[in-house]
């Protein structure tokens, strides 16, 4: 079965008009947050797979980005991609900056590069595929932040190097995300950061041939004009964003409207998706307004609409509900 995801990329690059909007669920946070992605609805790993399964076949998202055990279970104990129009992906690399864990500090220190999983074991689930295996996963996220700090950063270019070349030799595609520092003082001014991510990227993506390239970057949004001038530096590079810190529904989905207004064409939530009241009533909506069908303010009308129909209750007013939170949405 076509993949949505390769559809509309193609379609995005070929098509400066096109109104394509990729959605990537982010339902990695055990290589982050270990136990603390279950939570009443999953009180197992297992519990929490029969979620995404459920995700994966209500049809709204165009990637699953989970660990490489989760995608065991999903994509071989279950075959669940076999005959879906969703791709999955699964995390490359968990650098310290996510490791999040109960009682943990990594996240103050420069981002250092790691990798649990290796590219054999993501694409066949083995170190040892069988000379006509074929791959049941070609696609993963790769993670890289700059702090200003050159041994740490220059350390994380040589990482991200070894990753693409290996990943390019072996035939599996990567998407690549950006974050801005993880260092509260990195020695830059806050109202340079957007801008010092911007330069990074577009100053890696010199050194490296369109062959090897990411298949679309994932940053936050900083803003319109940050967002603005990465995607119309390079026409051939798709932009997406990410989502960040569970927040109100409102934020969620005024975000995707303003990103995608300036040129964004694909997010990747997360924690927004996982914290709502329903993820699958969130996810009808959100559909709907990254498809341009109905605006954030409906959006949210529409979305308490569902939960009112499916006797949930919600956690917020709707006065609550309607706050804006990311800096990128108060500050522009």
């Amino acid at each position: 079965m076509q993949k949505t995801l390769d559809a509309k990329l193609a379609d995005i690059r070929q098509n400066s008009r096109s109104d394509a909007f990729i959605i990537a669920y982010a339902a990695d946070s055990d290589m982050a947050r270990g136990l603390l992605t279950l939570d009443e609805r999953s009180r197992s790993i297992q519990a929490y797979c029969e979620e995404l399964t459920t995700i994966v076949e209500q049809g709204k998202i165009d990637i699953l980005l989970t660990s490489v055990a989760n995608m065991d279970i999903l994509a071989r104990g279950e075959r669940l991609f076999d005959h879906s129009p969703v791709t999955p992906a699964i995390r490359a690399n968990d650098t310290t900056d996510i490791w999040t864990v109960r009682g943990a500090t990594y996240a103050d220190h420069p981002s250092k590069p790691f990798a649990t999983t290796t590219i054999e074991e993501a694409q066949y689930g083995t170190l040892n595929p069988a000379p006509d295996q074929q791959p049941d996963v070609d696609l993963g996220l790769y993670s890289v932040t700059f702090n200003n700090d050159l041994e740490a950063d220059c350390y994380s270019l040589e990482c991200f190097k070894d990753f693409r070349t290996e990943a390019t030799r072996k035939g599996f595609r990567y998407f690549l995300e950006v974050f801005n520092p993880n260092v509260a003082d990195c020695g830059i001014e806050p109202a340079q950061i957007p801008h010092y991510v911007n330069d990074h990227i577009a100053r890696m993506l010199a050194g490296i041939p369109r062959t090897s390239r990411p298949e679309f970057l994932k940053i936050a949004y900083n803003g319109p004009e940050t967002m603005e001038a990465l995607v119309s530096y390079d026409s051939s590079v798709v932009v997406g964003i990410l989502g960040g810190e569970a927040s109100t529904t409102y934020d969620a989905y005024r975000l995707i409207s303003e990103a995608k207004k300036h040129g964004a064409r694909l997010t990747l939530f997360g924690r927004r998706i996982k914290g709502s009241e329903d993820p699958l009533s969130f996810l009808e909506v959100l559909r709907q307004v990254a498809d341009g069908h109905v605006g954030p303010e409906e959006g949210v009308r529409q979305y308490r609409s569902l939960l009112d129909d499916k006797g949930i209750a919600a956690a917020r007013s709707l006065d609550d509900d309607m706050i804006l939170h990311s800096p990128g949405l108060i500050d522009s």
